[in-house]
């Protein structure tokens, strides 16, 4: 093995040697070795990559084409990626780590996509997306510098890493490349998102995409594996621990792939994670690697997967996110937009500055209190930054402390921007006083659900732009939902509005019909029952059985949806609320039978043997291999409802320690009990 990794290492420097070579010859006109030399290297590359099986997408050796797509495809993940939880704190990174062995890693800064091998070739590469589905670019990887098209390794993998652009890379460009605006790309992160999603893979390959791992998706894939372990002052052949992230990094290392970089952290945890945050900061200025934070993960696969996650988060891990830039500007004037809700959100206007690379002259007030908390006036000088490097944020009033008696107040509404309706004082989901838009007929209002509606999370109708419903509303073609499935009775009239014409609107009709084949978890995004997204919805669907009707007369009827995983009082209450009232019990009839639902990824992992499909199953105690969110998952991922308290419908009762009354509940109804290793042995987990 030591052999191998030597000869693959040598692959490596082969195809940096040859490049260079190639680069002086046909470009520079100034060879530095005679033909033959050359010759003789390309056929040591060749051979090596035969004995090895590594083939780097750079190599000479490979005349990789570059296709063109009409399309990204799409591509359902089978494990979700999702994202990590969040902090500025390196004391809250400290109180993570505890006792437990972890591994602090750059936190690149491009885009996250998954490979998969399946008997050492690549097959498909595909981003990340929603963390559910991701787009196809296959086309795209196999043109990243960093991507090996053929790896020594037998059998299925999948892995996930960060697709982006060096510092130096994306200096090159800027200066040499001009962006579909006319000008030239103002930060690396959106030309490296921009670039892994071209259409034509001659493009991507222009834009030196460097791609590095940072995980293994499934484990069970290297089980038997080896690789050489250098740490040593002796190098070693050892087997790859697949509960171990880091020996399974190394194997990644060992077979040719690009690994971020990481460190250890050592037994004094406070100042070593001090430490090791300046060492990756320092070595990724050194090597002008773009990153936006640091990654503190387990390393313990399995206590990893028993914290289990949330909707948008696995539990395993925290980013540690640097601090945003921040630039000092003047508030101008505040505007009062009608949500989808009615309630009303202001957004700061100040004189344009420049954050990470792109103009900014508006964000988000949040709410009434966030204004008088900041004492903010018009007038007021304030620090505004773009966090992640995305969202832009009012992150103080710099005149906070001048006298209260000079700035102009920010106007206090009466009547709603839109419909002059006048306006209530209500609390709002966050337990917040807002002003509200109570008028359901409000146009803002109206067009704001439909944006909702037709967005990627729900039906996700492409080109059905906000302008295109505004002049849609106007015209009185949509009055309802279900009203956007009968626009293609009235070609005329809108293949003769301002930026419509034949095309656009066959093209626009594509997109709806295509939509009516969708999932049931989008149908009741789509539905817009309050705080009901994408986790909540697909627990929904599990616990009825992917049953439309179930879920109707569980709304309307006693059920207690707290039962639920996750499902809290508010939750409860905003279901119940929603299926209340007429209009919405109507479209949910109506726009239901116009859709066909096609079969979800949670629906499929379901076995059709499972033991548990279709039972109640109550979880209680504590447990060595899942926390309780995780449990009651697995329970649904088998085809069983999660129940919260044992009745006699409940089929059985999972006991872990200090199990208490529910375990004396079910002995006494003679519901059946089982230990966490028994329900793990029927589960085949």
């Amino acid at each position: 093995m030591e052999n191998l990794s030597q000869k693959m290492a040598r692959v490596c420097e082969l195809v940096e040697k040859l490049n260079h070579h190639r680069h002086l010859y046909y470009n520079d006109n100034a060879p530095e070795i005679s033909d033959a030399e050359y010759d003789k290297l390309f056929d040591e590359l060749g051979v090596l990559e035969r004995e090895t099986g590594l083939v780097l997408s750079t190599s000479p050796t490979q005349s990789v084409g570059a296709p063109v797509v009409s399309s990204l495809a799409k591509v359902q993940h089978d494990i979700p990626l999702l994202s990590l939880d969040k902090t500025k704190d390196i004391a809250d990174v400290v109180k993570f780590i505890g006792q437990r062995n972890v591994m602090l890693m750059l936190k690149l800064d491009g885009l996250t996509v998954e490979l998969i091998y399946d008997n050492g070739e690549l097959i498909c590469a595909s981003t990340r997306g929603d963390g559910y589905e991701g787009e196809d670019i296959t086309h795209n990887a196999r043109v990243f510098m960093d991507v090996p098209l053929k790896i020594p390794h037998k059998g299925y993998l999948s892995l996930v890493g960060e697709a982006y652009i060096l510092d130096k890379d994306f200096a090159f460009l800027q200066a040499n490349t001009i962006g579909s605006d006319g000008k030239p790309y103002k930060n690396a992160r959106n030309l490296a998102a921009g670039s892994v999603r071209q259409l034509d893979a001659g493009e991507c390959a222009k834009r030196r995409i460097r791609f590095s791992a940072f995980g293994v998706l499934d484990g069970k894939s290297l089980e038997g594996a080896v690789y050489s372990d250098t740490s040593n002052e002796v190098p070693s052949t050892v087997s790859v621990d697949t509960n171990s992230k880091v020996s399974m990094l190394h194997y990644l290392h060992d077979i040719g792939f690009k690994v971020a970089y990481f460190h250890r952290p050592g037994n004094d945890i406070i100042n070593s994670v001090a430490l090791n945050v300046e060492r990756l900061r320092a070595y990724a200025e050194t090597h002008g690697i773009p990153i936006d934070g640091l990654v503190v993960t387990y390393d313990d696969v399995a206590y990893s997967k028993s914290l289990g996650r949330t909707g948008h988060h696995y539990r395993d891990g925290l980013a540690l996110k640097f601090e945003d830039g921040m630039a000092e500007t003047i508030l101008r004037s505040v505007e009062w937009n009608v949500t989808r809700s009615g309630e009303l959100s202001p957004v700061a206007i100040f004189d344009t500055v420049e954050l990470d690379g792109t103009e900014v002259s508006r964000a988000s007030l949040h709410n009434l209190e966030f204004i008088d908390s900041r004492h903010l006036k018009l007038g007021d000088r304030i620090a505004v930054s773009k966090r992640n490097m995305i969202i832009p944020h009012v992150e103080l009033n710099l005149d906070s402390d001048k006298d209260l008696e000079s700035g102009d107040d920010i106007i206090c509404l009466r009547d709603c921007p839109c419909c002059k309706n006048i306006l209530s004082m209500i609390v709002n989901q966050e337990g917040d006083p807002a002003y509200f838009c109570t008028n359901e007929m409000c146009f803002d209002r109206i067009l704001r659900q439909f944006e909702h509606f037709v967005s990627k999370k729900a039906m996700d109708i492409r080109g059905l732009s906000t302008a295109a419903l505004k002049k849609f509303m106007e015209a009185g073609l949509l009055n309802r939902k279900a009203d956007i499935y009968a626009l293609k009775n009235y070609e005329s009239a809108i293949v003769n509005m301002d930026g419509f014409g034949k095309k656009a609107f066959d093209k626009l009709m594509r997109a709806i019909e295509d939509s009516r084949t969708t999932t049931m978890e989008k149908f009741i995004i789509a539905m817009d029952i309050p705080m009901l997204g994408r986790h909540a919805s697909a627990i929904l669907c599990q616990a009825f059985d992917y049953d439309l009707d179930r879920i109707k007369e569980a709304a309307t009827g006693t059920f207690d949806f707290t039962s639920l995983q996750d499902f809290g009082d508010t939750l409860h209450q905003n279901i119940r609320n929603w299926f209340q009232s007429e209009s919405n019990l109507e479209q949910w009839e109506e726009i239901s039978i116009m859709m066909e639902f096609k079969t979800s990824q949670r629906q499929t992992a379901v076995a059709s043997d499972s033991p548990f499909a279709g039972k109640t199953i109550v979880a209680t105690g504590s447990f060595d291999n899942f926390t309780r969110d995780s449990i009651n998952t697995q329970i649904m991922m088998l085809g069983a409802k999660p129940g919260s308290s044992v009745s006699k419908k409940t089929d059985y009762v999972i006991v872990g320690d200090k199990a208490g009354s529910k375990k004396a509940k079910a002995e006494e109804l003679g519901i059946p009990t089982l230990a966490e290793a028994e329900f793990m042995k029927m589960a085949g987990l």
